[in-house]
């Protein structure tokens, strides 16, 4: 079969039907716990704990190029979209201690009774699903497949609301085929299958389905979404999804739980990502919905949100935006302005499922020429075969000496990221200029390390994103 050209990390949502428990469930947003894949308390859970912070760096970068390729691949799908109505939802986030993949986890509830699943939060991802087991009843211990047995698994024969979508169905033969090209069918009482393959060698095969997510508001009461399209995955292969029981599909397309989600509370959702070296103790927040004055932690930002326009639906699922220029020192950086077109085959996403930043070659090279000057009076360090072209010995490092890097939109506004963000640490005593060179023609990504310690509020009704210094805290 030949390998469809899908973003690596997939997530989940569809038409859904609000049940609000509660008179004052308007009042509020949804909020999701955004849990850093390196974060401790998964310690037991994943296989990679016991990793140095280089060896992380090196699987983050190889993990960042192998993704790259992927959203390149996808720049010719097209999808469609829908309108909601106004509440709101948070689910809470921990960031881990150490420096790792960049991956993002949340909690969420599937079925009824509700069971808990860690999702990866993909902001180019349109599927949502679980490892699921289905159909086997009581003897649902034997896993297909890499459904390891360390992975929670969604057991779908327990819930009361689960129901498979037929082939028969029109939603399997034109809405998922639509959008997820062609579902596999066998007969027409089969269930609506999928086989998503990875240009990295990964794969989750399984069915498509719809059942109830349980989501907290802010005041603390619970809501149910009922119908929500998930992928009831049983089995995958390779080594992308480790660590997770699924996705959570934060991309702009028809059924990702972003638009459905966001839609139904006043057409936006928000995160903070804290930065990568913080400890466990310390929370950051996907929320849904408008974001609440006064003592909400995710208002703490210093200064006023900055506005710029998202260019949505032109390399669907992803989230563009119009960059003008990079300056550095206050400089403007000679880059052709094609590398910003999405027109001629350049344009730039926000994405949370990279970590570092990738430029393509003509705006790579000139940033790094100005960056290696900047740092040049401390001694160069060999890179040990890691993907950084430059790193330094940090002991006598002094970050304000360090001149600003800065995103230019097209609009006027500007996204200035603390130095941390683009001089990082990989080891102790160790500093590497935190790009990584993409090939040209193709899109730059703003990885979620150079989003860090900043809320990023994404508007889809207004089409536009907003940013702001943050403590996330």
């Amino acid at each position: 079969m030949e390998s469809k050209p899908i973003s690596l990390l997939v997530i989940f949502s569809l038409s859904v039907c609000v049940h609000f428990h509660g008179f004052l469930a308007f009042a509020h947003t949804m909020r999701l716990e955004l849990i850093h894949r390196h974060n401790p308390q998964l310690i037991g859970q994943v296989p990679w704990q016991e990793q140095t912070l280089l060896e992380r760096i090196n699987e983050l970068a190889r993990n960042d190029i192998v993704r790259h390729r992927i959203i390149s691949h996808k720049r010719g799908l097209n999808t469609r979209r829908k309108d909601l109505e106004a509440a709101s939802i948070e689910m809470p986030m921990h960031s881990g201690a150490d420096f790792g993949t960049g991956q993002y986890f949340v909690q969420v509830k599937v079925g009824k009774p509700a069971q808990q699943f860690l999702l990866i939060a993909d902001t180019a991802s349109e599927l949502t699903w679980v490892n699921c087991r289905y159909g086997c009843g009581n003897n649902c211990s034997t896993h297909k497949g890499r459904l390891l047995d360390r992975r929670r698994v969604f057991h779908a024969d327990r819930s009361s609301s689960f129901r498979a979508v037929p082939c028969s169905s029109e939603m399997c033969k034109v809405g998922l085929a639509d959008l997820f090209r062609s579902p596999t069918c066998p007969s027409p009482s089969a269930h609506c299958a999928y086989e998503f393959s990875y240009i990295d060698g990964s794969a989750a095969l399984g069915f498509f389905a719809n059942d109830t997510i349980t989501v907290n508001l802010t005041n603390g009461r619970k809501m149910t979404l009922d119908n929500v399209l998930i992928g009831c995955t049983e089995s995958t292969k390779g080594e992308g999804f480790k660590g997770a029981n699924g996705v959570l599909g934060l991309g702009y397309a028809n059924y990702t739980f972003a638009t459905t989600a966001a839609h139904k509370f006043g057409g936006k959702f928000s995160y903070c990502l804290v930065d990568h070296l913080s400890p466990k103790n310390v929370s950051n927040y996907l929320v849904f919905g408008g974001n609440r004055n006064g003592h909400d932690h995710q208002h703490s930002f210093v200064g006023n949100m900055q506005y710029t326009k998202l260019i949505l639906g032109v390399i669907s699922p992803f989230y563009a935006v119009n960059i003008s220029g990079i300056s550095i020192g206050g400089k403007m950086l000679s880059i052709p302005s094609e590398v910003w077109d999405l027109k001629v085959g350049g344009g730039t996403i926000i994405d949370s499922g990279t970590s570092l930043t990738l430029l393509v070659d003509p705006a790579y090279n000139p940033v790094m020429m100005a960056l290696k000057l900047a740092v040049s009076p401390y001694d160069r360090l060999v890179s040990d075969d890691g993907p950084f072209e430059y790193c330094f010995n940090s002991t006598r490092y002094n970050e304000s000496l360090v001149p600003k890097f800065v995103f230019h939109f097209a609009d006027g506004a500007r996204f200035e990221p603390p130095v941390k963000s683009y001089i990082i640490d990989v080891a102790p005593q160790k500093k590497c200029l935190g790009f990584v060179p993409a090939s040209w023609p193709g899109n730059s990504i703003i990885g979620n390390i150079m989003q860090q310690n900043h809320l990023w509020e994404f508007d889809l009704g207004s089409r536009k994103v907003g940013f702001a210094p943050s403590s996330c805290a």
